[in-house]
């Protein structure tokens, strides 16, 4: 009996390679540790296991194996172990770290609001920083060759301002010593010459 349990805790559960049990492995190693918030992602360092077929859109909406993950209690709970490595975007447990798609950044701010100076951004995940210097923000350029205005959240991870928020942001831009730029927090951050803004 002994040795016959043994060998079934010995042999692989084959339902590990079917679709989403790696999720729900995930899942389940994170669940374990009780997390409030955000995991010590930078503390954890197991083997690189591969990648799984998860896609963070653009827009911000996630997909597993081409089917958007409904449940927003799932999507917060991979994004509090996601981090950026140089190569990629991981998930992370104590245990296990997979590599992710992420077409543009993990996040999307979907709300800014500025308070004595200092730019408050809420992303769609609930996620709430006030850019300056822990909280810097970018800018990029569109295809169109619009200006794509970036707030760094943690750990290397970004929002991208919608599309009304960068319109919001960009009528707040001031011109500093012929750069166009925003200033939060005692920081500015520069969007570029202000001639070529013109």
């Amino acid at each position: 009996m002994a040795e016959n349990a043994a060998r079934e805790k010995a042999t692989p559960d084959v339902a590990t390679d079917s679709p989403g049990a790696r999720l729900t492995s995930l899942a389940a190693a994170v669940g374990a540790v009780k997390l409030r918030g955000p995991a010590p992602v930078d503390k954890w360092h197991p083997a690189y296991c591969g990648e799984i077929d998860l896609r963070i859109a653009a827009d911000g909406t996630w997909f597993y194996a081409g089917t958007p993950i409904a449940r927003p209690a799932m999507v917060q709970l991979f994004a509090g172990i996601m981090r950026k490595d140089p190569e990629r975007y991981v998930l992370v447990t104590p245990v296990e770290c997979v590599g992710i798609a992420v077409e543009d950044v993990p996040f999307v701010a979907v709300a800014m609001e500025e308070k004595d100076g200092v730019l408050r951004f809420v992303t769609n995940l609930g996620d709430e920083v006030e850019a300056g210097d822990a909280h810097p923000m970018r800018f990029g350029v569109d295809p169109d060759g619009g200006v794509k205005p970036y707030v760094h959240i943690r750990g290397g991870l970004e929002a991208r301002l919608t599309r009304t928020l960068a319109i919001e942001l960009l009528d707040r831009a001031e011109e500093r010593d012929g750069t166009l730029g925003i200033a939060s927090g005692g920081s500015f951050f520069a969007i570029g010459p202000a001639e070529a803004q013109a």
